[in-house]
């Protein structure tokens, strides 16, 4: 049985949209619906950790019920930061704590629309041999059928993979793209490389209408109604 660190990074900065974990959502702030997909499956609060280094993120947080004694430093909450980095500070701060676990699952504030059971789908397929369960939808482009390339000599388009002959999308082997709701991930993996060079990655997959990433206003607007029509 697994024992997870759940981990919600939610820095101050957003220049998409401006203070979007905060921003209300169907009335709610964004990083409420991250906070109780975690509350809903991890054991207790202590293995739920908010890595912020805005002040008005982490008091929105207490005020939902989570407590907030970790700040992640300014030094890794900088556009050029990167997520690896951010997960390896969390992880140190519950080591020095005396808070144990055997995976980290990560669970970005920007899918509102991912579920408790979206997450325990994901952790029922990881096991310390793999690298990363990480939560994935079909691909609105395949590069076996309508994802195509320029050729650097003669600058025509070509396809992706195979050999272009497909008339049906039906016919082309799966692709998927990541979704950004779920990463169960190993921590001798994320301590040893980055989430890109990971090899051993196993997909969750998810339907469309649940993997909405919140990236800009008109994806906040999607998100908005698919909710509304939902709730």
């Amino acid at each position: 049985m697994t024992k997870p660190l759940y981990i919600i990074p939610a820095r101050g900065g957003s220049k998409g949209i401006p203070g979007k974990n905060i921003k209300l959502l169907c009335g709610r702030p964004l990083i409420a619906y991250a906070i109780d997909a975690a509350k809903a499956c991890a054991d207790d609060d202590k293995h739920i950790i908010l890595s912020t280094d805005d002040i008005t993120i982490a008091d929105t947080a207490r005020s939902l019920g989570l407590p907030v004694d970790y700040m992640r430093p300014a030094a890794l909450a900088t556009d050029q930061s990167g997520t690896r980095e951010a997960i390896i500070d969390a992880m140190d701060w519950a080591d020095r704590e005396g808070i144990e676990y055997d995976c980290v699952v990560l669970l970005q504030p920007t899918s509102p629309m991912r579920t408790a059971a979206d997450i325990k789908g994901a952790l029922a397929l990881y096991n310390k041999d793999v690298d990363m369960v990480v939560s994935v939808t079909e691909a609105s482009s395949n590069p076996y059928y309508n994802c195509f390339e320029t050729d650097k000599e003669t600058g025509f388009l070509h396809i992706s993979k195979g050999d272009g002959k497909l008339t049906r999308r039906q016919d082309a082997p799966d692709a998927w793209e990541y979704n950004g709701a779920v990463y169960v991930i190993n921590p001798e993996s994320v301590r040893r490389c980055g989430l890109g060079e990971f090899t051993r990655r196993v997909p969750y997959a998810m339907p469309k209408d649940r993997s909405i990433d919140i990236d800009s206003l008109t994806d906040w607007i999607v998100a908005e109604t698919l909710m509304n029509k939902t709730n």
